[in-house]
């Protein structure tokens, strides 16, 4: 009796084992480029640090070097399909396309996260499409932001430590030279969960999760420079937003089973 329980006990491990590893990776894809910004290195600082702390899979939209004309007003190829994301788990806006102002092009990006994929929005993306005249992406990112202060360090205050994608944040961080965007709505659903203090004493909101439709964003207007970008406290906190953003996430700030490292599984 005792053996056919060790049978049975170690088998139950073992398949365990084995459907933690077989979890499916997460299909993510990266939209980045706009120029400003050094996205030809930080697409891989992004997508290598956040494969090393989570189990995903990417592909990247990069397009810099081919854009003619006004890079700010470019219409990425990408979002002329109506069904552009289908086959990802999440996408990774870091682009800086700001003075492109078609409505129909932008609410075609808007639908996709509303119908249910997950959104990571960076930086610049805050600020991309800000022109237009819909607020349908900043639905999306839960923010609307259309100006940042001067580049400077400053000290990032963790409002929610209780909430998962906080899990592992300073209670207060002192980024590097970077830009506090400023905030000058938060959409209903949007939760801050982080602030910097502004050069007038104004604190503005830099770190949030929001819903939109079926759904989910993580953000940060944090990330203008590699050093900011490439530190381990600045990609901990976008691989959990990221995990959450596709509901990956546990509630004690780490990936669910399968969706570790490769060191880890």
């Amino acid at each position: 009796m005792k053996i056919t329980k060790l049978v049975l006990l170690s088998a139950l491990f073992v398949a365990m084992r084995l459907a933690s590893r077989a979890a499916e990776p997460i299909h993510a894809l990266l939209i980045t480029g706009g120029g400003t910004h050094d996205y030809a290195h930080q697409k891989t600082i992004l997508t290598e640090g956040i494969s090393a702390r989570a189990n995903v899979e990417w592909k990247i939209i990069f397009e810099d070097d081919i854009i003619k004309g006004d890079i700010k007003k470019y219409e990425l190829p990408i979002y002329k399909d109506p069904h552009w994301a289908k086959g990802f788990d999440v996408v990774v806006h870091d682009e800086c396309f700001g003075q492109v102002t078609n409505v129909d092009f932008i609410n075609g990006i808007a639908k996709e996260h509303f119908d249910g994929v997950g959104a990571v929005v960076l930086h610049c993306s805050i600020h991309a499409y800000r022109l237009g005249q819909t607020d349908e992406w900043r639905k999306v990112m839960g923010v609307s932001s259309y100006r940042h202060e001067k580049l400077r360090p400053f000290e990032v205050e963790n409002l929610k430590p209780e909430h998962p994608v906080m899990k592992g944040f300073p209670t207060t961080w002192k980024d590097f030279p970077d830009e506090l965007y400023v905030i000058a709505k938060l959409w209903p659903d949007c939760v801050p969960l982080a602030q910097g203090k502004g050069i007038t004493n104004v604190d503005n909101v830099c770190v949030w999760v929001n819903t939109y439709g079926k759904g989910r964003t993580f953000g940060t207007t944090l990330g203008h420079g590699n050093d900011t970008v490439e530190s381990d406290t600045y990609l901990d906190l976008v691989t959990r937003g990221l995990l959450w953003s596709c509901n990956k996430l546990d509630d004690d700030g780490k990936p669910k089973a399968g969706y570790g490292p490769a060191k880890s599984k």
